[in-house]
């Protein structure tokens, strides 16, 4: 089995794509500390799957720290860290104003969406560059590379995690550590039914819904394969080439889109 043995996090484990990456790692036989700020559904998956299971509330640097060193205490310095909480927020498919969203949703999105990344990588990279190697799996999203039609806050913070991963991937390879950004579109999560108009209906469940296991298989094969990209909904990649090949006709081609979806 590709993971067994390793000591492993998954954060926003509680339910959708993090349960099933933590039941996935735990049937390749890693050990998972499951993390989630609904530390009652973190700890009903960590007892399934027979794990660690820890409240977190990753906006904060000094919970992560306090993840990782339980985490470690139990099953060993951290091999592989799926950074995997996210919020989807400050939705507006009325489009009165791109931002117009209070800032205390703009804040938010930043402090999950970019930060907790940056807070785990802040914590560990020192620890996997003496020992020569490290794995950070980031689940961000394909509106990272592409959009997220109706909220701004959104496309926003998963454009800049996936800036940030790039940056620690550049900056770490010679030392051994690899990153890989998991960019899905539709996945069938509690998540997407909170984006309102914008979820199940929007633009990202065009090309069908995926469900969080066919996710989190694909995120493990990635991760074996020590592939930065990982693309469960393979199109991506083609709608990220037209975007780069005339970067005008793409945006125009988005809002024609919108407005086909929403009427504006």
């Amino acid at each position: 089995m590709r993971f067994k043995d390793q000591s492993t996090i998954v954060t926003g484990g509680a339910s959708g794509i993090g349960a099933a990456l933590a039941r996935a790692l735990a049937a390749e036989g890693a050990r998972v500390a499951v993390a989630d700020v609904n530390g009652p559904g973190a700890e009903a998956v960590a007892e399934e799957i027979g794990g660690l299971g820890l409240r977190c509330d990753v906006r904060d640097r000094d919970q992560i720290a306090a993840l990782i060193a339980a985490s470690e205490a139990a099953h060993g310095p951290v091999d592989l860290m799926c950074s995997n909480a996210g919020i989807a927020n400050g939705v507006d498919t009325g489009f009165a104003n791109a931002a117009g969203a209070d800032p205390a949703e703009w804040q938010a999105a930043w402090e999950v969406n970019v930060m907790a990344h940056v807070h785990a990588a802040a914590l560990l990279v020192p620890a996997m560059k003496e020992r020569g190697r490290g794995h950070f799996l980031h689940t961000i999203s394909a509106a990272g590379l592409l959009s997220q039609i109706g909220s701004a806050t959104y496309s926003t913070t998963k454009h800049a995690a996936v800036g940030f991963a790039e940056n620690l991937a550049i900056s770490h390879h010679s030392s051994g550590i690899r990153v890989s950004i998991l960019c899905p579109q539709g996945v069938d999560t509690p998540m997407l039914d909170g984006m309102g108009g914008g979820g199940r209906e929007g633009p990202q469940a065009g090309d069908g819904l995926l469900s969080a296991e066919a996710v989190a298989q694909a995120a493990l094969d990635g991760v074996a394969e020590e592939r930065f990209l990982i693309l469960p909904h393979a199109q991506v990649a083609e709608y990220m080439q037209r975007k780069v090949a005339d970067y005008g006709r793409w945006i125009t081609g988005m809002a024609k889109l919108q407005d086909r979806l929403y009427g504006v």
